[in-house]
């Protein structure tokens, strides 16, 4: 199993309540989950106990094997950086590099990542040009992403994620910009990009449209036994 929760749970300093409290989640390696639920249930922190980001107050959260409970700050940092992919809801590309050195980020942070990208294309450059090729970004390489448009720099953002072959990518509210169409051009270039690295996807949204392109789906309401009154 590539993601396991068992018995979670979180408070925010001050809460009256939990935010989360969950008896089991789950993702197997390289399989596409649709996290959905309103605004205020609780995806937020769910991401962020994920990623190592927060810590719960009680619990398991184990990934590739490693307890994410028990782990220091920087420990997380660097589990974070070796085995996730991240895209964001505002993509978070820096305004004053180009898209390629954007791209080239994740490596910059990571040397497994670094050396992922030299088995699979001979290099990191090399493997972020042929991501960037794959999702019509050949002809931007050197420019500034603050000169794309919103649809190009969220292929960036993916371009970002996937270089170095990550297990895992997590995509929070990623098409929430765009319309029906792009939307589910999108959908179709993450999975065609992850599914050639055998990335797993869990994409968290409240556009229940999207939930049919993926493998499962699942009601964070529905498994958070926290109260509904608690806020994300």
């Amino acid at each position: 199993m590539l993601l396991e929760l068992a018995d979670v749970t979180f408070s925010w300093p001050g809460a009256a309540r939990p935010t989360l409290q969950l008896a089991q989640f789950n993702l197997a390696a390289g399989e596409r989950l649709f996290l959905h639920g309103p605004s205020g249930s609780g995806k937020s922190t769910l991401l962020a106990l994920l990623t190592g980001i927060q810590r719960p107050q009680s619990g398991l959260i184990r990934l590739l094997r490693h307890d994410l409970t028990t782990l220091s700050g920087p420990q997380r940092d660097h589990l974070r950086a070796d085995h996730l992919g991240y895209v964001f809801q505002q993509f978070n590309l820096l305004p004053y590099l180009s898209v390629l050195d954007n791209v080239l980020l994740s490596c910059q942070f990571s040397r497994l990542r670094r050396q992922r990208a030299t088995t699979l294309a001979g290099s990191p450059e090399a493997q972020a040009r042929e991501l960037l090729a794959r999702l019509d970004l050949a002809a931007y390489l050197t420019r500034p992403v603050a000169a794309l448009s919103v649809g190009q720099q969220q292929r960036v953002a993916l371009a970002r994620a996937l270089i170095g072959a990550p297990e895992l990518l997590i995509a929070d509210e990623p098409t929430s910009a765009l319309d029906a169409e792009r939307r589910d051009a999108f959908i179709e270039l993450l999975f065609d990009c992850a599914n050639a690295q055998q990335t797993a996807i869990l994409l968290v949204s409240h556009d229940p449209q999207l939930a049919h392109h993926f493998d499962r789906q699942l009601s964070l309401p529905s498994i958070n036994q926290a109260a509904a009154e608690t806020v994300c």
